[in-house]
């Protein structure tokens, strides 16, 4: 891994919920700030980082003083609604601490697939690397409701995956407690296979990714 890292320019670090949050869903102060600390240590060496990252409904659910993780889609919007805006906070808040700036994209699955909403999406990132500040991607879940109909399976990976795309990425590195892409969602299904190694994407993989963004 740290041979891939040194040879890449481009890196797209993907921290899911249960990397930014507690077992109770509120987020971790402490991975946050270690992940800001090493993100912009990378980014002056000279790496142009991008960041990708879920988080927005646990920042939410603490500020609505939720006792427990919303299960309709629409409080899952809600919190998202409220909670974006708080995990931005507090990103500002570690980052500016390395003097690193960063700033804000929101995304849905269209803009990949529509030509123009892509080109604008994609001059963001440009001026935003080239200015040496560091993206901060969600998904906009107040209006996207695929990725927060699941839970712990998807959380961001293909959007992460399509952000890569979009920038030209070498790496893409996904910080999460699953192990790798399995056959079938583990969570619920004990016998869903890892997949070692994926040689080429297509429909059945895509498949086996889920169908969130």
């Amino acid at each position: 891994m740290r041979e891939k890292i040194k040879n890449a320019t481009t890196i797209v670090v993907k921290m899911g919920t249960t990397s930014v949050t507690h077992a109770n869903g509120t987020l971790d102060l402490r991975k946050l700030e270690i992940l800001a600390r090493v993100l912009t240590d990378l980014e002056n060496s000279g790496k142009k980082m991008v960041l990708v990252s879920s988080g927005a409904i646990g920042a939410g659910m603490n500020r609505m003083k939720l006792k427990e993780r919303p299960k309709t889609v629409k409080e899952k919007q809600a919190a998202a609604s409220v909670g974006q805006g708080l995990l931005m906070r507090v990103y500002h808040k570690f980052f500016d601490e390395y003097h690193q700036t960063v700033g804000q994209i929101l995304l849905t699955k269209d803009v990949f697939n529509h030509g123009i909403k892509r080109n604008n999406a994609m001059n963001t990132f440009n001026a935003l690397i080239e200015g040496g500040i560091i993206p901060i991607v969600n998904e906009n879940d107040c209006i996207a409701t695929d990725e927060i109909q699941e839970e712990c399976f998807g959380d961001n990976d293909i959007l992460s995956a399509m952000t890569a795309d979009l920038v030209d990425a070498e790496l893409l590195i996904i910080l999460s407690d699953v192990d790798g892409l399995y056959d079938d969602n583990p969570v619920v299904n004990s016998e869903a296979r890892l997949i070692q190694t994926v040689h080429r994407v297509d429909s059945e993989i895509m498949k086996s990714a889920g169908n969130t963004a």
